[in-house]
């Protein structure tokens, strides 16, 4: 895989729910760490998308937002 996103994660599908359209995945990227991305149900299905698989988190995004509270 070539890609020029810099933040590109590794880890390990641990859930697929699809929806009507639109499925949300999450990927856990380490101990606790989860990442969850809605993409289209056609994505998961080109993909391969399955609970247990390898798969990998690409951020590409314009803002980033901190908070604390």
């Amino acid at each position: 895989m070539k890609i020029s996103a810099r933040n590109v994660i590794k880890g390990k599908v641990v859930s697929v729910e699809k929806g009507a359209t639109t499925a949300h995945v999450k990927i856990e990227t380490g101990p606790g760490q989860v990442i969850t991305s809605s993409i289209t149900n056609e994505a998961v299905d080109s993909l391969g998308l399955k609970v247990g698989g390898e798969a990998y988190a690409v951020v590409k995004a314009s803002d980033v937002m901190i908070a604390v509270d």
